[in-house]
């Protein structure tokens, strides 16, 4: 089968590799309909470097289950399922709280994760029971963009919205207008925030944020960003801000527009190495949270809204690729001429 590797920063490549196979009684075998490139994807792009083997690419996917093994009940063959970017038993202590990116028996897809990446034409679905999500839609339903999201980026903008503790008639701040940015304007208004601001620079994504329903851009950054969302805010800040970008400038503005007594909830992967605010904090009883989001645990709550089109997350896609494409749609995200590009093998 063909599926999307990467050697080093920069070098990714579509190659012939192994077929996908059963190995274990809790796995199943879906065939990809649609996967995606990740923000997340574009650090390793950036920075990865070569060890001599190529990396499996690519944590978000639909797909229809072509086998199952013997102790999996709750897909079968020919269900359309969703595919969240870590796998889960659906059993565990940590599942049954809803953080199942903890799962005892869990892990990861893609780069880093202990399973293969889903920009390929199949894949092994460990702990399958407790991961897929049978979906009630054909392959190519029109609905598709929408329901991709649901692997990741909508749930994962939905997390940092529950984080941030978004509360109807308050204020919100979104950092960060990539996908997740995006989804967590959707997040905001969906959860009854007043006020949305979006701190992002490109007009495209300004006007999709707007259109998803954010009510105030801003583009300065740093201190400026500050001063300005204080503006906006009598002064105060904002109750709730969803940090989606994963640096130290984010954190830092984060803790500049976040009211006291306000919340943070943070899904970009950090790169920094501490939250150096720990005084500015402390005084002013802000909340820090958040993590890998446990998208499985929202699917349930967020599918009615896709089906019946009360939000429509599936418009951050804004270009579409085959297997071959791929290497390109890389590089058209990192030079930010795409927001986020989807996959058909």
């Amino acid at each position: 089968m063909r599926a999307t590797l990467m050697y080093k920063a920069g070098d990714v490549r579509v190659e012939n590799i192994a077929d996908a196979t059963l190995q274990d009684p809790t796995d199943a075998l879906i065939r990809i309909t649609r996967a995606c490139i990740c923000g997340s994807d574009l650090w390793p792009y950036k920075l990865k470097q070569p060890d001599g083997k190529g990396q499996g690419m690519g944590h978000e996917a639909i797909g229809v289950v072509e086998a199952i093994g013997r102790n999996v009940r709750t897909v079968k063959v020919g269900d359309v399922v969703v595919m969240p970017f870590a796998y889960s038993d659906g059993r565990c202590d940590f599942c049954h709280e809803g953080l199942h990116t903890a799962c005892v028996h869990g892990g990861f897809f893609g780069i880093g994760g202990e399973a293969g990446g889903a920009q390929a034409e199949a894949l092994r679905i460990p702990q399958a029971d407790g991961t897929l999500y049978a979906l009630p839609v054909g392959e190519d339903d029109a609905l598709m963009p929408s329901l991709l999201t649901l692997s990741d980026v909508m749930g994962t903008g939905h997390h940092a919205a529950v984080v941030a503790r978004v509360r109807k008639g308050k204020t919100a701040a979104v950092i960060g207008d990539g996908a997740v940015g995006l989804c967590g304007v959707i997040a905001a208004k969906r959860l009854g925030a007043e006020q949305i601001i979006l701190l992002g620079r490109h007009p495209d994504r300004i006007a999709l944020a707007k259109q998803f329903g954010a009510t105030d851009i801003v583009s300065e950054r740093d201190e400026a960003a500050v001063e300005r969302v204080r503006e906006l805010t009598g002064g105060f800040g904002v109750h709730s801000v969803l940090e989606c970008v994963g640096t130290g400038q984010a954190m830092a503005t984060s803790m500049g527009i976040a009211r006291a007594g306000g919340a943070i909830g943070r899904v970009g992967v950090p790169h920094y190495e501490s939250i150096a605010q720990a005084q500015p904090m402390f005084y002013r009883n802000i909340i820090v949270g958040g993590g890998p989001a446990p998208v499985r645990a929202y699917i349930e709550e967020l599918l009615p809204d896709v089906l019946e089109g009360r939000i429509q997350p599936g418009l951050v896609f804004d270009r579409t690729v085959d297997l071959d494409g791929v290497p390109d749609g890389y590089r058209a995200m990192d030079a930010r001429e795409s927001i986020k590009v989807m996959v058909k093998p």
